[in-house]
């Protein structure tokens, strides 16, 4: 295992770090590193026979040695030049000269250095398969010499066939070992191409299903909300009544009374409470049905911001809190949905209110330009019990609060802030909030200032453009 070890740290070493990043690739080099560093080593017996035989060796025997040598040189091409199809071209021009130029020498036709001619046309194909005009041109050219060379002076005579027997042997068994190395590797290179096969099969089935359970899911979600959209519309009416109904019996209770109208404001309490539970699942029903509609009108900003004080207030004062009201007199007139953008803020401010206890709950209010747009931009920051960081990404998930604990000790369904933010996307933009346990937390709503009908059609059917979520006061 160490031996082995370090013959593979060897063959890396002549890899460019380029080819060692893909499996497939890094094998191929590997490859032809291992095949071009002990396959000259084996066809050294032929070098050594060919000197040893031939009682005059000369030009043609050391051409042939030199050939042979001249394998080794490869690899180090590989390293320095990173181009994998360029030494293998270079190999098999080399292998396919080699072949010939021995064959002309010594045997003519019946050479035994003629199967490394076919050795390496299999590695032209194996190597340079995207370019086999190439190979077959390569081929060729070497045939074409190599029969010139005949015609011009036919084949010298330089060992007997009987002297050329043994070195027949060696080359036959060379390439014997040489191809049956391929072939073990091209085998393994095509088992593991079925099995990336198989699994590039199983993966697209699986996308299949997951696409078609996504789809399935996707409309019972649709289904769901046409049903809870219905159901909240239904339960409106009976609601109303019995708020309605509350009020009139509470005018006509006698101011002796107390007890009966103790039971009659909390029924109407819990009356509204629940009338706005309602409204709030039919606002995100419609939502995710795609059945909200977006009324555009133009109102001064400044009132609307005075009405959203005048609203919360009680709330704020409520839980001993003092209420900072940052909003400039003349911010203008802004053209958007003014109630679902009230709504938003009144949600921002009564959460404030609620998880603050004898601190300070601001609200600040602003128009900002910029080249992007005319925008309007609410912030609510107060001192309360803050957000865990790791809690943040839920808030704005349907039904969703920062905790358990929490949700225990103030209450609430977690619907406030997810319709919020999605009724802000609608008018083109988005909520955003920062954070500190014990020290607070700021909610910033952005929405553009000046709303098209084009634009009110767009958000309202859902393309709505990737607001700018952080961009906050």
């Amino acid at each position: 295992m160490l031996l082995w070890s370090r013959i593979v740290r060897l063959i890396d070493w002549f890899i460019p770090a380029e080819a060692k990043l893909e499996r497939s690739e890094r094998g191929l080099a590997q490859n032809f590193v291992f095949t071009h560093l002990f396959g000259p080593a084996l066809s050294q017996s032929i070098s050594v026979f060919l000197y040893l035989s031939d009682p005059n060796p000369g030009f043609a025997c050391w051409t042939v040695i030199t050939c042979i040598c001249l394998f080794w040189a490869l690899p180090f091409v590989y390293r320095f030049s990173g181009d994998l199809q360029l030494s293998a071209l270079m190999s098999v021009e080399l292998l396919a000269f080699t072949s010939l130029f021995g064959a002309y020498f010594y045997g003519g036709v019946s050479s035994p250095f003629l199967p490394w001619m076919l050795v390496s046309l299999l590695l032209g194909f194996f190597y340079l398969s995207e370019r086999p005009i190439l190979v077959v041109g390569l081929f060729t050219f070497n045939i074409a010499g190599f029969i010139a060379a005949y015609l011009a002076y036919g084949f010298p005579d330089l060992l007997s066939h009987e002297q050329l027997s043994m070195v027949g042997w060696i080359s036959i068994l060379s390439a014997t070992i040489y191809m049956s190395w391929m072939a073990i590797y091209y085998a393994n290179m095509i088992s593991m191409r079925s099995d990336l096969e198989r699994e590039a099969e199983r993966h697209r089935e699986t996308a299949i299903r997951l696409r078609e359970a996504k789809d399935m899911a996707d409309e019972a979600n649709r289904a769901k909300s046409i049903f809870l959209a219905k159901m909240s519309h239904e339960l409106r009416t009976p609601l109303n009544a019995v708020i309605g109904f509350s009020e009139i019996l509470l005018d006509d209770v006698d101011g002796k009374e107390s007890r009966k109208r103790a039971d009659l404001e909390r029924i109407n309490s819990a009356g509204k409470h629940l009338l706005s539970l309602v409204t709030d699942v039919l606002d995100l029903s419609k939502i995710e049905s795609n059945h909200i509609d977006l009324k555009i009108e133009k109102f001064d900003l400044s009132d609307m911001a005075r009405e959203v004080v005048a609203s919360v207030e009680p709330m704020v004062v409520e839980n001993r809190n003092k209420l900072i009201v940052k909003c400039p007199p003349g911010l203008g007139i802004v053209s958007t949905d003014q109630t679902k953008l009230r709504q938003a803020a009144l949600n921002l401010l009564s959460n404030a209110a609620k998880f603050t206890r004898d601190g300070t709950v601001t609200f600040a209010v602003q128009r900002r330009k910029s080249q992007a747009g005319d925008w309007i931009e609410i912030q609510v920051q107060d001192t309360g019990i803050g957000i865990a960081e790791a809690d943040i990404g839920r808030l704005f998930q349907n039904f969703g609060q920062a905790n358990r604990s929490t949700s225990s000790k103030y209450g609430g369904t977690g619907l406030g802030l997810a319709l919020s933010q999605k009724l802000c996307a609608l008018m083109g933009g988005g909520i955003s909030v920062k954070s500190e346990v014990g020290q607070g937390s700021c909610f910033s709503i952005r929405v553009l200032a000046w709303m098209t009908e084009q634009q009110e059609t767009e958000y309202a059917t859902g393309s709505v453009l990737e607001f700018v979520n952080s961009a906050a006061v």
